[in-house]
């Protein structure tokens, strides 16, 4: 189930970026002047959008410092390209890692959901529940106890009553 919030802000930050690689291209075939500033405000994104996305920063390092042919970059130095590739280098462990801990996590729930549904799993706290039990079964043991001593004297208190009532019948004829 995804986000929506998340979902949106992911589409905004895609919606800048392609805006910040646009102007990049824009300004290196213009041939101008590259800076973080300029191109922030051809693109319509604020600088700290630049400083957060490292790869769109080093990208507008190289092309600042990359000599301009007729509209076009000259060849890129061996140091920028090992740049490039050691930040996408990065940004793929860093996807790699969020995406096994997503995996984990979906998978952890997905196996509790099933455990729960299927009713094959004991309680979550079954010491809990058999304490519960012996302490229910000790109490009905007590209340048959009690029960039985009361049955004895209701016993006893009725054969008392019929011994009286036999007595009282016999003495007053």
């Amino acid at each position: 189930m995804t986000n929506p919030m998340i979902d949106g802000k992911r589409a905004d930050s895609a919606l800048r970026r392609d805006r910040v690689l646009k102007a990049i291209d824009a300004a290196v075939k213009s041939g101008g002047d590259i800076t973080v500033s300029g191109l922030a405000r051809a693109a319509r994104v604020d600088r700290t959008f630049l400083y957060r996305h490292r790869d769109l920063l080093e990208r507008i390092h190289i092309a600042a410092s990359t000599p301009v042919e007729n509209g076009r970059m000259a060849a890129v130095s061996r140091t920028s390209l090992q740049a490039d590739l050691a930040n996408a280098l990065e940004a793929n462990k860093r996807l790699t890692a969020r995406v096994r801990q997503l995996e984990k996590r979906l998978s952890s729930q997905l196996g509790e959901s099933v455990w729960a549904e299927s009713g094959l799993g004991a309680p979550v706290d079954i010491d809990q529940l058999q304490r519960r039990m012996a302490l229910l079964e000790q109490d009905l043991a007590e209340q048959r106890g009690e029960l039985d001593e009361r049955t004895e004297e209701l016993d006893a208190a009725r054969a008392a009553n019929r011994e009286l009532t036999r007595a009282l019948n016999h003495g007053s004829h």
